[in-house]
């Protein structure tokens, strides 16, 4: 019998076998280095007045992580406008907070002609705690913009999801979504050129669609309910008049949402989804059913609450809750288009 040995021969080898040096080890990646905040932009047009007249403060701001105007009109976005109607002549401050807990101010003084300067913090002015906003007919005003996740950094980027899988009502489960036996199909599985289930911004169901970090919107009346969401630029319209579900509603990416009020929470009914959204990591029937509760407890925060269940997929329903704080320094969501969307496998390694 005979024997044939195989040599197996390394680049490091051959070239040990060639009399070269072996080659140098791939230097470590660079860490990445936050750029530092900066103000580009801030004053009064115009810097003086008379009485009873209003200036416009305009500001711009690069890479903050905390934006403040003081004494008025406080938290701001990081670049913007805001018309001020001072009764004497005071000194407003931008504030910037940046990486590496950076501090930079800059000041403006806006000058009301016959009047002595006042000091912006030898009077603080204290606010009255602002009541829950309410509708004609007595329910809770949901109204306004609010940051994504578990209200956690202001400014509403970088906060937590916060509160997955926490208890809740009825037959609820503590411990999030448990597939039944022989569903192992409807697990998400990720393959190595797989972007994510967020990178082609399709429409996001459920409690997912307020993890994403963009902010939100709800519009209300006595008779609908309107959640606007930044990314990826979807709305859903909930009625609140009554309305029933169809019989056989078609499927859809959000479902089909009905509203009703629960003393001073909005309870939102929903069915009818397609098959092609995700929740915690798991794909869903038709058979789908969110029950959401919003409430606001006080003016600045709305409070959530949902409960899913698909009977055809999972064990038993699951509650997911989670705070969102208002945005009282934004008027509307942001414009966002997916116009640069693309195939991201090709930028995975092979």
């Amino acid at each position: 019998m005979r024997f044939t040995a195989v040599l197996i021969l390394t680049a490091a080898s051959v070239g040990l076998a060639l009399g070269q040096a072996p080659p140098q080890a791939a230097p470590p990646k660079p860490q990445r280095i936050q750029p530092p905040a900066r103000i580009t932009d801030f004053r009064a047009q115009p810097s003086s007045i008379q009485p009873g007249q209003s200036a416009t403060l305009i500001w711009a701001t690069e890479n903050p992580s905390g934006v403040q105007i003081d004494p008025e009109p406080g938290r701001v976005t990081p670049r913007g406008s805001r018309p001020v109607s001072p009764k004497a002549t005071i000194t407003y401050t931008l504030t910037v907070r940046g990486p590496n807990n950076t501090v930079l101010t800059r000041e403006v003084t806006v000058t009301v002609a016959g009047t002595a300067a006042v000091s912006a913090s030898a009077a603080p002015v204290t606010e009255a705690k602002k009541e829950v906003p309410r509708l004609a007919n007595g329910k809770p005003d949901l109204s306004g913009v609010y940051s994504f996740g578990g209200g956690g950094a202001a400014g509403g980027r970088g906060a937590a999801p916060g509160g997955r899988g926490a208890a809740g009502r009825g037959a609820a489960a503590a411990q999030g979504p448990e597939l039944k036996p022989g569903m192992e199909k409807y697990r998400v599985v990720r393959g190595p050129n797989d972007a994510g289930a967020l990178s082609d911004c399709m429409p996001i169901a459920g409690p997912a669609a307020f993890t994403v970090p963009y902010q939100f919107q709800i519009s209300q009346t006595p008779s609908y309910a309107i959640i606007l969401h930044e990314y990826p630029g979807i709305f859903r319209i909930v009625p609140t008049n009554g309305a029933a579900h169809p019989v056989d509603p078609d499927p859809t990416w959000l479902g089909d949402s009905i509203g009703r009020w629960d003393g001073d929470t909005l309870v939102v009914d929903t069915i009818g989804f397609n098959t092609r959204t995700e929740l915690s990591g798991y794909k869903h029937s038709e058979k789908l059913h969110i029950v959401e509760r919003f409430s606001r407890p006080d003016f600045d925060t709305l409070q959530y609450e949902a409960t899913l269940e698909d009977p055809e997929v999972f064990v038993r329903p699951w509650t997911v809750t989670r705070t969102f704080p208002l945005r009282p320094d934004l008027n509307k969501i942001d414009e966002f288009v997916c116009e640069n969307n693309k195939d991201y496998s090709k930028l995975f390694v092979k």
